[in-house]
């Protein structure tokens, strides 16, 4: 097997937040591994140069010490368009983090950072807050600006194909490290275009997909704008008045999610932010990302096995999106778990560990309660 990837940095840490889902009843909680994965960038803000993306591992020492006998067990977590990734799939909250729990099912789990999210290279164009757009800088009038200022970068940090050049770059690394042909990919919201989109172009490489309100869209086109970088902002900022807002907008079930758990997701953001925590009362930034390349055509000549899960009050990627992009795709095994009481931030709510479940056991058997086609509805309450 050949890999790119020279020297990745490596760092473990036994005792972690974000302990064990607790209906598991693991022995022993699962590791944190750390991992930094040199690449070449190809995003147009800092083309040519090396970035580190982060890969954070959740596994049993006895899951690890397996080595040469992890076939079907790895599981790569790919985020969405803002959220790093060890936020989303790993937060400090007992029994939310999506990676411990198939973990300590047996899995040896890692998520990524794509350029530009948590700890992993930020290009530095997005140091400037004159690269927000207008409407964002007056955030931050007066407070950090006497007025909206001229953008030092005027385009979009990164592309869906950087993105795909770094997810490619992990995979690369997981399959060395592991001594295995493929690993799974879990993705969520704009994870879907790039696990997926990534997935249609090295289906050699994946076993099996697990997308959580895939960003997909039939009309998306097949072929990159007439210019790239593409001119705008260079990226993006999120408030807490922002994250909480989004969330609470789709929060139409009693009890649908802990506040608490809110706090500490949000705790996570800040904290994978160094530099956006320090601008007014903390933001978190994300690259602004231009989409290509998935559609409808990419998506009907996917055959590889795929869960998709719809949240049914998603107001960011409706559930008739999600059900449009498993009427077109391309695979004989293709099951759509159309998930009640739940909001874009399924993951983070009530009815997570239905997620969780139906997730396992389609990464183990191939299959969510037996099915390997079909709609599967659960997490209704009367």
């Amino acid at each position: 097997m050949t890999t790119r990837i020279v020297q990745p940095f490596l760092i473990i840490t036994v005792m972690v937040a974000g302990l064990a889902t607790p209906a598991l009843h693991a022995q022993e909680p699962p590791l944190q591994i750390d991992h930094y994965v040199p690449v070449v960038s190809t995003a147009p803000s800092m083309k040519g140069e090396t970035a580190q993306i982060y890969v954070r591992e959740r596994t049993l020492a006895t899951t690890s010490l397996r080595g040469d006998n992890l076939a079907g067990q790895v599981v790569l977590f790919i985020h969405g368009a803002g959220t790093p990734a060890e936020v989303a799939f790993d937060p400090p909250a007992d029994g939310y983090s999506w990676m411990a729990h198939h973990a300590e099912a047996g899995f040896d789990t890692f998520s990524m950072d794509t350029t530009g999210y948590g700890r992993s290279t930020r290009p530095h164009v997005m140091n400037d807050i004159c690269n927000l757009s207008v409407q964002q800088q007056e955030a931050f009038v007066p407070a950090l600006l006497d007025t909206p200022c001229e953008p030092s970068y005027a385009f979009g940090a990164t592309t869906i194909e950087s993105d795909w050049h770094d997810i490619d770059a992990v995979v690369d690394y997981l399959r060395e490290l592991r001594d295995v042909q493929q690993v799974h990919l879990v993705g969520w919201s704009l994870g879907g275009p790039r696990a997926a989109g990534y997935t249609a172009r090295h289906p050699e490489k994946v076993a099996s997909v697990v997308l959580l309100a895939p960003a997909y869209s039939r009309r998306r086109s097949v072929d990159p704008p007439a210019s790239v970088p593409v001119p705008g902002p260079a990226f993006t900022k999120q408030s807490h008045a922002d994250f909480t807002a989004n969330w609470a907008r789709q929060a139409s079930c009693a009890g649908q999610f802990d506040p608490a758990v809110s706090d500490a997701v949000w705790g996570a953001m800040l904290e994978s932010d160094p530099v956006g925590a320090t601008w007014g009362s903390g933001v978190r930034r994300a690259p602004r990302t231009a989409i290509w390349g998935w559609g409808q055509d990419a998506v009907a000549g996917t055959k590889n096995p795929m869960l998709l899960v719809a949240g049914i009050l998603d107001a960011q990627v409706p559930a008739s999106r999600v059900t449009e992009m498993y009427e077109d795709l391309g695979a004989e095994r293709k099951v759509l778990l159309d998930l009640g009481c739940a909001s874009h931030n399924a993951m983070w709510e009530v009815n997570a560990p239905i997620l969780f479940d139906a997730s396992l056991q389609w990464l183990r058997d191939g299959s969510v309660d037996g099915m390997e086609s079909g709609v599967v509805k659960k997490g209704y309450y009367e």
